[in-house]
C-alpha cells in the first residue's frame, strides 16, 4: 500500500514542476514594493488544465492590492478561478485580490488560482501595469501557444472567496492544521501554505449559516494520510486511536467552504458525515484507495464545483467512485440518521471534471437521495473497471435528480455498458428509488463500444414518476442509440 503511495506522490511532484517559462525573469531592485508573477499548470488534462498564479513582493515595502492580467490565444478560455475577482475582455483576463490576500509583505506572496479550457497558456502578462516578470509593462496581443481545442472541460462561475469579515489562522505545518481544525469557530478562515500535510485531517466543529467556516489553500496544499490504522467503531465516527484513513473528514460539521487545496494519497478523499450545507470548490482529489469524495450520513444541500477527481480505486476499483452521494441501503443501520435512510438530499455537482482514472462510476447517485443538481461537469471514461457494475458515468438510484449540460466520453481502457443508467433498489423505509429523474442537453460520446447514452431500467416501477430523457440530448459512437425508453420533446 504505501509502495503504491509513493509512486503517486512523486507523479505528483513531476507534474507540479511545470511552470510557464515566459515568466521566469529577475526584478531590479526599487524602493516600495515590486511584485512578480509566476503561472504554474498543477494538472493537465487532454482539453485543458488547472494552473496557480502566485504573486510575490521582491520589494522592500508592503503592497496592499494587486491585479494580474494576460490574454489567452484563440480557442482557449478561464472556465473557473478562485481567490481572485475575475474579468474579462476578449481573449484578456483580469484577476483582482479579494478582501483576504490583497496584501503581500516584502519577501511573501500571495496565491489564485484558475482552469483553462483549451491548452493554450497565458502571454502578455502584467502585474500592476508592469510585466510579471518584474520589468516594464507588455503589451497586449495574444500569440497563440497552443491550437484550439475543444472545451469539454469545467466552466461555470468562479468559487466564492473566504469570507473577508472573519479572523484568518494561517497553517503551515501537519500539526498547526490538526490544532486549527479542533478549535476552529464560526466565521473563521484557516489557511493553508503551500507544502504537504500527513496526518488525520478531522474535524466536528460547526458552522452556522451566517457564519461559515471555511479551509482554503492553493492548489499545492496537499492533505495526505497514510492510515489507515487501529480499531475503528462499528459505524465509522472520528474514535481516540484510530486512523480512519481519509484525507480530509468533516463529522456533524455543517456550513463549511473548502476550496482550492489538494487531497491526495488517502484511502478515501473527502468525506462528509452529517455536515449539511458544505460547499467544495476548485479542488483537487486523486490517488484515492477507494472513493474520491462522498456526502455521507444526510450530508444534504451540498455543492462541489470546479473540482477534478481522478485516480480512485487504486485499491478497491469497485469501490472508486468520483463523487458519491448517500449511501447504499445496506448501509443505513451506520448512516440512516433520517427516518431511518442516508437523505442527502439536493446536493450539486458542478462544472467538475471527473476523471480519467476513477475506477468505479463517476457519480454514483444511491437510493433514497432527493432533487440533486448534476450540471456542466466532464466524464473521462479511460480506466473504468467495471467492477462492482461500475459500467457508466452515472447510475441514477436517487429520485428527482436534474442532470443536464454535461459532456461525457469512453475510450479503452476500461469497461463500459451505458453512459447513464437507472436502477431500482428496495429500501426499508421504501422509497420509489430511481424514478423521476430527467436529463437534458447531454452529449455522449460512447467510444464504439457502450450500448446507450441513457438506459432507464424500468418505468413499471417508477409508475406516476417516470423518468424523462428530452430529445435536446445528443450520443455518438454507441452500439445501440441515445436511450431505450421514448424521447419526450
Amino acid at each position: 500500500m504505501r509502495s503504491l503511495r509513493a509512486v503517486a506522490v512523486t507523479a505528483a511532484v513531476a507534474l507540479l514542476g511545470a511552470a510557464v517559462p515566459y515568466l521566469t525573469g529577475t526584478a531590479a531592485h526599487a524602493a516600495g514594493p515590486v511584485l512578480r508573477a509566476t503561472v504554474t499548470q498543477v494538472s493537465v488534462w487532454a482539453t485543458g488544465y488547472g494552473a496557480d498564479v502566485t504573486v510575490t513582493n521582491t520589494g522592500d515595502a508592503p503592497a496592499t492590492g494587486w491585479t494580474v492580467s494576460f490574454d489567452l490565444p484563440a480557442g482557449s478560455t478561464v472556465s473557473s478561478s478562485w481567490s481572485a475577482v475575475r474579468t474579462q475582455s476578449g481573449q484578456r483576463y483580469t484577476f483582482t485580490n479579494v478582501g483576504w490576500n490583497g496584501t503581500v509583505n516584502p519577501g511573501a506572496s500571495q496565491t489564485f488560482g484558475f482552469n483553462a479550457a483549451g491548452l493554450g497558456t497565458p502571454v502578455s502578462c502584467t502585474v500592476n501595469g508592469g510585466s510579471c516578470a518584474g520589468g516594464p509593462a507588455t503589451s497586449a496581443s495574444p500569440s497563440p501557444s497552443a491550437p484550439p481545442s475543444p472545451s469539454p472541460s469545467p466552466s461555470g462561475p468562479p468559487p466564492s472567496s473566504p469570507p473577508p469579515g472573519g479572523p484568518v489562522v494561517d497553517v503551515a505545518t501537519a500539526a498547526q492544521l490538526s490544532s486549527a481544525l479542533s478549535t476552529v469557530s464560526p466565521g473563521v478562515t484557516i489557511r493553508l501554505a503551500p507544502g504537504t500535510y500527513r496526518g488525520a485531517f478531522a474535524t466536528t466543529r460547526a458552522g452556522t449559516a451566517d457564519a461559515r467556516i471555511t479551509l482554503t489553500g492553493p492548489r499545492t496544499a496537499v492533505l495526505i494520510n497514510d492510515g489507515p490504522s487501529g480499531t475503528g467503531p462499528s459505524c465509522p465516527a472520528p474514535t481516540a486511536g484510530w486512523d480512519s484513513g481519509y484525507g480530509l473528514w468533516l463529522f456533524d460539521a455543517p456550513y463549511w467552504n473548502l476550496t482550492g487545496f489538494t487531497v491526495a494519497e488517502s484511502k478515501k478523499g473527502i468525506v462528509l458525515d452529517n455536515s449539511h450545507h458544505v460547499t467544495i470548490s476548485s479542488v483537487y482529489v486523486h490517488h484515492t484507495e477507494d472513493e474520491g469524495v462522498h456526502f455521507r450520513r444526510s450530508s444534504a444541500d451540498g455543492i462541489i464545483r470546479d473540482s477534478i477527481v481522478e485516480y480512485t480505486g487504486l485499491v478497491q476499483p469497485g469501490y472508486g467512485e468520483g463523487v458519491y452521494l448517500g449511501s447504499a441501503g445496506s448501509n443505513w443501520a451506520c448512516h440512516g440518521n433520517s427516518g431511518g435512510a442516508d437523505r442527502s438530499d439536493r446536493v450539486q455537482v458542478l462544472n467538475n471534471r471527473i476523471g480519467p482514472y476513477v475506477a468505479a462510476e463517476h457519480i454514483d447517485v444511491k437510493e433514497g437521495t432527493f432533487d440533486g443538481v448534476i450540471r456542466g461537469n466532464t466524464f473521462d471514461g479511460r480506466g473504468i473497471s467495471g467492477q462492482n457494475s461500475a459500467d457508466s458515468w452515472i447510475d441514477a438510484k436517487g429520485i428527482g435528480y436534474l442532470i443536464e449540460n454535461n459532456i461525457g466520453t469512453f475510450a479503452a481502457p476500461g469497461t463500459f455498458v451505458n453512459g447513464y443508467e437507472t436502477h431500482n433498489p428496495a429500501t426499508t423505509p421504501s422509497f420509489l428509488n430511481g424514478c423521476g429523474n430527467v436529463w437534458r442537453a447531454n452529449s455522449s460520446n460512447l467510444g464504439g463500444v457502450g450500448q446507450y447514452a441513457i438506459r432507464v431500467t424500468s418505468t413499471s416501477k417508477c409508475a406516476g414518476n417516470l423518468n424523462v430523457v428530452h430529445a435536446s440530448n445528443t450520443v455518438t459512437n454507441a452500439t445501440t442509440g441515445l436511450t431505450n425508453i421514448a424521447v419526450t420533446p
